[in-house]
């Protein structure tokens, strides 16, 4: 096989290995049978008239290119480059539009394929940059905003990525800046599948609601630094935390400013189940919000997550009364609040609680529904010494077991509403750090008080 051809047929077997084909396994040989016949397996843009050049428009081209893939071959190859969208893309049903990444690449280093969207500039209900249609799928691409620009003129844009149907995927994607970064709610769906996805949303990260059947969120990281440290043009203005400055340092610049006030990592509404593993999400109004946005209410388990840094790390509007919510092993700088008209359980274990600057309690209870905290740690909370408990509890049922309170001040605060409530197994540092206000009479013993 000549030169020409060894290369057309390593190209072909790279793109089946980022789909996680062993083409070894294929029993690939080296002839231009075989090249020929993987090649056939993948759709390239390039051969529709997409430049990639960062200048000319590739929507119709892309478009183009994923429709030919409806019919002949499901995977569309974005090769590397920079492709410009002036419109939206639809990717249709079972096909996967892949980029040339081969993993995921820090918005530091775009190496790959790379997609600008121009479109819906101004227009938050505006059509989304790309639709997935049934189980379809977009993976291995880093996708910008050109023209965003930073607090205070951030610009509102439609959805980046929505789902529409069931088993779509969103697999080892970079955003920079999206405005609003992936919807899997304004559609029903099911099983739809988020995994290795790194942003810096500006208004939402992940929207969830009508899922019928278990969806599945898995390594979600949010943070700033994927648009402060992008080198993609423009790049971020320089001044604050830029590149290698720590957390407490970009607290008080203008884009982490803007978070705090106006950016919701994770919410979720209507859902059975919702599983949802090593999720993250830094300096945002609100981590983790539960609530029934006009589809009902929905449950979900998370495991080995945090939100860091924020005025309320989770918030428990409304939760299916027979499951709710659970979070294990996870990690909170900030408040979870329960309001008063959720009825789902809420339960916590072997996490831990440590505040920020201006952190009163760390949990907060309202409401009918039975919170259960198991295993878990409080390292500080109240740093303005205003007199609030760490756990304050006005309504419902509260379960506390073999919990560590690390400050010598109020630890728990059992008001008014309360139903039933007990504190077994917990270390307190003084003695009195539990007090009960509500009226009734708390289930208590085996703790230390030292």
């Amino acid at each position: 096989m000549d030169s020409a051809k060894r290369t057309k047929a390593a190209i072909a077997i790279g793109c089946l290995l980022m789909m996680g084909v062993n083409a070894m396994g294929m029993g690939v040989k080296s002839d231009i049978k075989t090249s020929t016949a993987l090649l056939e397996c993948v759709v390239n843009v390039k051969a529709f008239g997409a430049k990639g050049d960062g200048i000319n428009d590739d929507t119709a081209a892309v478009q183009k290119a994923l429709d030919y893939a409806k019919i002949h071959t499901p995977v569309c190859y974005l090769p590397a480059g920079h492709y410009r969208l002036n419109g939206s893309l639809t990717i249709p049903a079972g096909v996967t539009l892949m980029g040339a990444s081969g993993s995921v690449n820090h918005s530091k280093t775009p190496n790959g394929t790379t997609m600008l969207i121009y479109g819906g500039k101004g227009d938050v209900n505006g059509q989304p940059a790309i639709i997935l249609d049934w189980s379809a799928t977009i993976r291995q691409v880093t996708i910008h905003y050109p023209e965003q620009l930073p607090p205070p003129q951030v610009t509102p844009y439609p959805w980046t990525i929505q789902a529409r149907g069931q088993l779509c995927q969103v697999l080892d994607v970079v955003l920079t800046n999206p405005y609003r970064a992936i919807d899997v709610g304004t559609y029903r769906n099911e099983l739809h599948l988020i995994r290795n996805v790194f942003a810096c949303p500006l208004n939402i990260g992940i929207y969830i609601d009508r899922c019928t059947d278990v969806g599945r969120v898995e390594n979600v990281h949010f943070n700033p630094n994927f648009w402060k440290r992008s080198k993609l043009e423009p790049v971020f203005p320089t001044g604050g935390a830029t590149d290698e400055d720590g957390i407490e340092q970009f607290q008080n610049d203008l884009l982490g400013n803007y978070l705090l006030a106006n950016f919701i990592g994770f919410k979720i509404g209507k859902t059975d189940w919702e599983y949802m593993s090593n999720c993250f999400v830094i300096l945002a109004k609100e981590g983790f919000v539960f609530d029934d946005y006009g589809y009902g209410t929905g449950n979900a388990l998370i495991t080995q997550s945090g939100s860091d840094v924020g005025p309320v790390a989770v918030a428990v509007r409304q939760t299916q009364k027979h499951s709710g919510v659970q979070f294990t092993n996870c990690q909170f700088m900030a408040k979870v609040v329960i309001d008063a008209q959720n009825q789902g359980p809420v339960k916590i274990s072997n996490s831990g609680f440590w505040p920020i600057g201006d952190t009163p309690e760390q949990v907060v209870k309202y409401g009918p529904s039975t919170l259960i905290l198991n295993a878990c740690h409080f390292a500080d909370w109240d740093k303005n010494n205003a007199g609030k408990p760490c756990i304050y509890a006005a309504g419902g049922r509260v379960s506390i077991a073999g919990c560590e309170f690390m400050a010598e001040k109020t630890a728990i605060l059992f008001d008014k509403g309360l139903v039933a409530g007990m504190v077994y197994g917990s270390l307190f540092r003084g003695t009195g750090r539990l007090i009960n206000q509500s009226g009734i009479e708390i289930e208590s013993g085996f703790n230390t008080e030292q």
